[in-house]
């Protein structure tokens, strides 16, 4: 297997180097990966003059899959807006039709007191969100900041195709058939045609999924109602921009961002795998970082790229033992732990495997 790693801005190339190791430990008992890195994001544009360099972007094409860190740090915010760091993210996910991103929240029970919520209401979570990723107001045209009537005005359009609709909606339905036959479709279609348009189409496709009890809630409800009882959603499907804020509140129900990994699909199942969390200049070079939501993040591309299920499970498992073991980065450490920086739970988890 060809892998494109893509390291990235902040704590990128650190997290990305603790899923390498396991790269590696696999490699080393036989296993056929070849591995090539390149510059994406902040990197892009001091390598290349571009967030995502023509190099990098052909690399990422003819790769089985791709492995990405991070992108963004403030010395790149005086940028004209094509050349930020997180322009080259939008882009390899629209250049490689990554339409379907899946982003599970799920608590480890040992984690339960690192939650923002008391453990009798996180207990047992275990949610997929999937979420459409390449239209949205994030693609959308028209968009720009332009002056009218004397002043400036800002607009970006919220745009979705009803194949558009349709394809991700798949996902979702088969994802939900793997899982609790429970699927909710977020949208604001009390508000927004585009929404009205989503949720018509969702009510279709579920003709082909009878199995599947198909409800609907409003993103402002849905967003409410993950604080209030999480444990009600197996797997939520929404559209671009409701799916990347539901996802991060998300994270915290599981105690820490750092925990949650991300598949995003083309319709082939060739992914690009990366944690959901951002680059932490903050914390950049210190050897603070979580690296276990990257190594999840690599559990995901044998499951859902390569198909190797065991591989996939082992990866997991290590990560589950390693919890279990009291092992705790400092964004999810809690009394009694034994606080460990990145580079020692990367060691930690490879010595698990």
């Amino acid at each position: 297997m060809k892998l494109a790693i893509l390291p990235g801005d902040g704590i990128g190339p650190e997290i990305v180097a603790q899923a390498v190791k396991v790269l590696n430990l696999l490699k080393s008992e036989g296993a056929a990966i070849e591995m090539e890195t390149a510059p994406i994001g902040g990197a892009g544009y001091d390598a290349a003059g571009d967030p995502l360099p023509e190099a990098t972007l052909k690399l990422a094409r003819e790769a089985d899959a791709v492995l990405l860190g991070a992108v963004g740090g403030p010395r790149y915010d005086a940028l004209d807006r094509p050349l930020r760091p997180e322009r080259g993210l939008l882009r390899i996910r629209k250049e490689l039709n990554l339409f379907a991103n899946l982003r599970p929240a799920l608590l480890y029970p040992e984690l339960a007191g690192a939650s923002s919520l008391k453990p009798e209401v996180v207990s047992g979570l275990d949610i997929m969100i999937v979420r459409e990723l390449t239209g949205d107001v994030y693609f959308g045209q028209p968009r720009g900041i332009e002056v009218r009537n004397g002043e400036r005005v800002g607009f970006n359009t919220m745009l979705y195709s009803e194949s558009e609709v349709r394809r991700v909606a798949r996902v979702a339905f088969g994802i939900a058939m793997k899982r609790g036959k429970k699927l909710c479709s977020v949208e604001k279609a009390n508000v927004l045609e585009c929404s009205e348009l989503w949720k018509a189409v969702m009510i279709e496709v579920s003709r082909d999924y009878p199995e599947i009890e198909l409800c609907h809630m409003y993103v402002d409800n849905a967003a409410m109602q993950m604080i209030k009882w999480p444990k009600q959603f197996d797997t939520i499907v929404t559209g671009n921009l409701f799916g990347d804020i539901l996802s991060d509140a998300a994270s915290m129900l599981s105690g820490s961002i750092g925990m949650l990994p991300s598949a995003s699909l083309d319709e082939h199942n060739k992914g690009m795998y990366e944690p959901i969390h951002g680059s932490a200049p903050d914390i950049a070079g210190r050897n603070l970082a979580n690296p276990l939501a990257t190594i999840l993040s690599l559990a995901m591309m044998y499951r859902y790229t390569f198909a190797d299920i065991a591989t996939a499970d082992r990866i997991e498992n290590a990560v589950k033992k390693v919890i279990a073991q009291g092992y705790r980065t400092v964004d999810i450490f809690t009394e009694g732990a034994q606080k460990v920086s990145c580079s020692e739970m990367g060691d930690a988890v490879v010595k698990a495997m």
